[in-house]
């Protein structure tokens, strides 16, 4: 399970813009180009551990690769070829 960490490491290796539209959310929007391609809720809670299991969808990824991600075994790169391979980008 992705928790609050996790998420910031993926923001992060993504590249996302942080914006905080909502109260309990911290909200990461990632762009290719100019185009916003993905974005995902980060819970703002103090909570270090509470789940992030929305993340994979979000990214269109399954949640191995999603984990993958957040450990640095998968780049922004490898993450756009999944993109493209499922004709998302």
């Amino acid at each position: 399970m992705l928790n609050k960490v996790d998420a910031l490491k993926i923001a992060k290796k993504l590249g996302a813009q942080i914006s905080k539209k909502t109260n309990a959310h911290d909200i990461a929007e990632i762009f290719h180009g100019n185009v916003l391609i993905a974005k995902f809720g980060i819970r703002r809670s103090s909570k270090k551990d509470i789940g992030h299991g929305h993340i994979p969808r979000e990214l269109y990824m399954t949640p191995h690769n999603c984990a993958e991600l957040a450990r640095c075994n998968i780049q922004r790169d490898e993450w756009l070829e999944m993109l493209k391979k499922q004709k998302l980008l």
